[in-house]
Order: structure tokens, then C-alpha cells, then sequence
């Protein structure tokens, strides 16, 4: 019987992975969702990548799904003149307007009113904090002057951040905008919105979504700032799913409050039934050598165990030297790591009585419920927006969760979900035939054998495709 990994795993493509070969290996190995980074890749480069996945997901008969990660306000710095340092307690010249080379002396920045927005005693981190420098001057206009706290080399076009700043820049850029029209013609399945503070930033992203497609793509939140974190619960009405970007974040934050924010996070993204994504640094050492050191392991299992729904790779897959090493090693420790008796998940039936889906989800809950208590082997759900292969897979079954969908649209995007694997399947003959016919689907793809038991969600009538409203259990 074919066992499934039911935490997934999200690699970025980049110079080391683009390849329609190692593209392969990768989908092969266990990735669930690659993540086209819009910080470094052009719409033409995209554009091939996103052709190719298509293909080789026709070739396997996969649903790897195609996340688009929009780059957001990153504030970087200009280009520097090579072998540039600065040195603790010297003054440097910070400039905006027209770009230029920098020096030891002066640094140009494309965030054109920060001296507006920043005050004095506020810092400034380069190159995710190696560097810190603090404002000890602004005209308010083009210039800030500030004190080097923390020395260092400096090279062209590092990014930096503003933990005591309040920015004014919009959560979507012009650059941003272009990649999501762009992102939502080439039908991705999830967009990503980088350096979310507040839930009018998610707003505007489907806002222009909805003016560009007939069709609703689901979009993620990155949490990698203070006031996101802040604001996490209005953002979360809004968003589809949230990603703890740890990066930014643990610049931003002191780095010891980080693990218990992630904690937090996923917890409030599990009782809002959306997908969380831990990212960031999961097996940074994998990207010189073939192994990970032992933090690495316990971070990677420590998110498995705190019931996120995805990791995510980002240099280990993108830049480094063993993108399917570092997929086959994440593999085997969510293996090993998710099916464990350890593992604690507080299970609390829906309390929204009065809502539309009151009854689905109600439904949902009973289902994981009973599986967990029969010890069957899977729960299968029909569904055509999607939603009960959502709700299942939060409830975080001891079990698989086969969704079977007659919109296409909805196939790979279910991929991204926590233990959720999806089928084609159209037919509305009737509800024993349906049931007859999705239960021998299972089993010809090894999901299911004989004399085990499968938790089978419907709706009657089945032709209306109507709310699930029928929980049955077969024996097969």
C-alpha cells in the first residue's frame, strides 16, 4: 500500500533546479509545490518554467502545484565600488533621488521617503543585520546621516530593514503588480505577498486579481514584519493561507521571540482552517554540504510536529550544490517525524452555528473523528471549490484525504494541503455508483486495499453538486 507524505514540501526554482531533469528528480523525491521567486526570475524565464512543469506533471500524471511568490516592498541598497567596509562609529551619508555608486562614505537607497518616514535613533539593518546603523540625522526630504553600531563589508544591492520604522511604501509595487497580472494569465495556482502588515495589503492583491482573471486564485501572506504578526488576525479574514517567513522576521524581532511567533501562527492558522508554510533557513547548511547539521533536523521536525502544512526551500534548492539531496534528506524526516504517537493536536468541534457551511464543516469534523476512531485507512471527499479537502486536512486525519474534483482549476492547487492528495473524477450517475467508483480509483493507486475501511463524503443529491451533507463509511 502506497504511504503518503502528508506534510509537503515547497522548493524554489532557480540556476541550480531549472533544468527539466532536475525539475523531475525534484517531483520525484517529494516535492509537492514549486515556488517561482519573482525576486530573481523575468516573466520570460517564468514563462518556460511554468511550461515545463506542466509537462513533466502530464508525464508523471502529478499535481505538483505552482506557487508565485511576489517580491513586495524589499528595500535594498544601490550598487556599491567593490571591497567596500564600514567601520564601527564612522558617519555615513544615506541618499535618495537619482542612483549612484556607493562608497564608505555615502549609500544610495530605493525607498524614496524613507528620510520622511524615519526618525532619529531609529535603525537601519543591512544584509539581514550584519550591519546596523543608527539615524542620527534626516532633512526629511533626500538625506539621512548615521552612525556605523555594527561594522562590516558591504556589497552592491543588499537588502535592509527598518525594525522601529513605520514605512509608507504600498504592500504591491509597480513590479509586483506586473508579476501578479502576469502570474494570474499563466493560471499559477497560489500567489504570495510579501512583507504583509495589514489586511488592506491582501485586500488590494485580490482586488486586482479579480479584475485580471474570471477565476479566484488563493493568495498567501507572508508574515515577516512586526506589524503582521500584530495584525495577524484581521489578515487572516482575508488571506487563503499565511507563510512564517523567518528571515525578514527574525531581523526585524528579536530572534528569540521567532520560534514561539511561529508557534502562534500555526496555531491561528489551523483554527482558521487556511494552510501554513514554515519557511526560511530549513536546511541552509544542505546548500554546501550533503548533510544537515543536527538544528537543522530538529527545526525541519519541530515544524512537522507544531502541524504546519508545508516547508519551504529557498537557497537549498535554488543556489545550492544538492537540490535532490537536500529533498530526499527533508523527506525522511517528515517521515519519520509526522506519523508519531508524540504528536498532540487539540481537535474542537466548529462553534459558528449560524453560518452557511456551519454543516460542512460540522461534517468534516466527524469525518476525521471517525477515522481516527475506526483506524480507517482514508477519507475520501467529493468537492468542486475545494473547501472539504480544506477543512479535512486542518482537522489533521491520523489518515490520507483523497479529494476527487471534476474542476480541473482546484487539481493542483490542492497539493499545497496538508495530507490532501486530488483525482479527476466526473461522473453524478448516483451516490452508490460514485462511491463504487472513487473507493476502486483509491485502490488501483494503491491508497486503499481490501478489507480496509474508507470514510466516503458526499452530498445528496450527488448530480447538484451541492454541500457535502452525507458522511459514509465502506469497508472495502
Amino acid at each position: 500500500m502506497k504511504k503518503l507524505k502528508k506534510t509537503k514540501i515547497i522548493a524554489t526554482l532557480g540556476p541550480s533546479s531549472s533544468s527539466s531533469g532536475v525539475i523531475e528528480k525534484l517531483i520525484k523525491e517529494g516535492v509537492d509545490v514549486l515556488r517561482i521567486n519573482f525576486s530573481h526570475s523575468s516573466h520570460e524565464e517564468a514563462q518556460v518554467l511554468i511550461k515545463e512543469i506542466r509537462k513533466i506533471n502530464t508525464n508523471l500524471n502529478t499535481n505538483t502545484s505552482i506557487l508565485a511568490d511576489l517580491q513586495g516592498p524589499k528595500l535594498r541598497i544601490g550598487k556599491m565600488r567593490p571591497d567596500i567596509s564600514l567601520n564601527v562609529g564612522s558617519i555615513i551619508k544615506i541618499k535618495t533621488g537619482k542612483e549612484f555608486i556607493g562608497d564608505d562614505k555615502v549609500i544610495f537607497i530605493n525607498y524614496q521617503t524613507l528620510p520622511l518616514d524615519i526618525n532619529i535613533e531609529e535603525k537601519i539593518l543591512i544584509d539581514d543585520g550584519k550591519i546596523i546603523l543608527k539615524v542620527t540625522e534626516t532633512n526629511k526630504k533626500d538625506q539621512i546621516l548615521a552612525e556605523v553600531i555594527q561594522g562590516g563589508n558591504v556589497s552592491s544591492n543588499k537588502g535592509f530593514n527598518l525594525p522601529n520604522t513605520s514605512i509608507s511604501q504600498p504592500a504591491l509595487t509597480d513590479k509586483d503588480i506586473k508579476d501578479a497580472i502576469f502570474s494570474a494569465k499563466q493560471n499559477v495556482d497560489w500567489i504570495a505577498l510579501s512583507f504583509v502588515r495589514q489586511e488592506s495589503d491582501i485586500k488590494s492583491l485580490i482586488k486586482l486579481l479579480e479584475k485580471n482573471t474570471d477565476y479566484r486564485i488563493p493568495v498567501i501572506a507572508k508574515i515577516e514584519k512586526p506589524e503582521g504578526v500584530k495584525n495577524i488576525d484581521d489578515i487572516m479574514k482575508y488571506a487563503s493561507g499565511i507563510m512564517v517567513a523567518r528571515g525578514d522576521l527574525g531581523v526585524e524581532i528579536n530572534a528569540a521571540e521567532v520560534p514561539l511567533i511561529q508557534k502562534k501562527l500555526v496555531n491561528k492558522a489551523k483554527k482558521a482552517r487556511i494552510p501554513v508554510i514554515i519557511a526560511t533557513q530549513m536546511m541552509e547548511s544542505m546548500m554546501e554540504s550533503l548533510n544537515p547539521n543536527r538544528a537543522e533536523v530538529n527545526d525541519v521536525a519541530n515544524s512537522v510536529m507544531d502541524g504546519a502544512d508545508a516547508l519551504m526551500l529557498s537557497g537549498e534548492t535554488s543556489i545550492g550544490k544538492h537540490p535532490i539531496e537536500v529533498i530526499r534528506t527533508i523527506s525522511k524526516i517528515i517521515g519519520k517525524v509526522e506519523n508519531s504517537n508524540l504528536i498532540s493536536l487539540k481537535h474542537k468541534h466548529p462553534t459558528d452555528y449560524d453560518s452557511d457551511r456551519f454543516i460542512t464543516k460540522s461534517v468534516c469534523y466527524y469525518a476525521a473523528k471517525i477515522a481516527n476512531d475506526t483506524n480507517a485507512k482514508a477519507i475520501s471527499t467529493l468537492t468542486n471549490s475545494g473547501y472539504t479537502a480544506y477543512q479535512i486536512s486542518s482537522w489533521r486525519p491520523k489518515t490520507h484525504v483523497l479529494a476527487f474534483t471534476s474542476n480541473s482549476r482546484i487539481l493542483t492547487q490542492l497539493n499545497l494541503l496538508w495530507g490532501v492528495k486530488a483525482f479527476y473524477y466526473d461522473c453524478t450517475e448516483s451516490t452508490d455508483k460514485t462511491v463504487e467508483e472513487i473507493n476502486k480509483i483509491a485502490v488501483d493507486n494503491e491508497y486503499l486495499q481490501k478489507n480496509e475501511k474508507v470514510i466516503t463524503l458526499t452530498s445528496m443529491p450527488i448530480h447538484e453538486k451541492g454541500m457535502v451533507n452525507t458522511v459514509r463509511v465502506t469497508k472495502i
